[in-house]
């Protein structure tokens, strides 16, 4: 399985989203994407985006300032509202 590094360090809302979707354009289905942020809107903000595009967060942590949340791409079938 094939993963993907994001680096969206030092940018801010919405940013780091926009720089999610256009990298989740060029990657196929099941593909693992890594996003390294340092703004902690993005721990809220890059799960929801996934949750209305159909894709899933694996994991989302803090480490040293910095915010990483791993997600693996969906066929971008939007997920049912729970």
């Amino acid at each position: 399985m094939k993963k993907t590094v994001l680096n969206a360090r030092r940018l801010l809302c919405p940013l780091p989203v926009i720089r999610v979707q256009n990298t989740v354009k060029n990657l196929g289905t099941g593909e693992i994407l890594e996003v390294v942020c340092t703004d902690p809107g993005a721990l809220s903000d890059i799960p929801t985006w996934c949750r209305i595009n159909g894709h899933r967060v694996i994991t989302s942590r803090s480490e040293h300032d910095e915010y990483i949340i791993t997600l693996e791409v969906g066929d971008g079938a939007v997920q049912p509202a729970r």
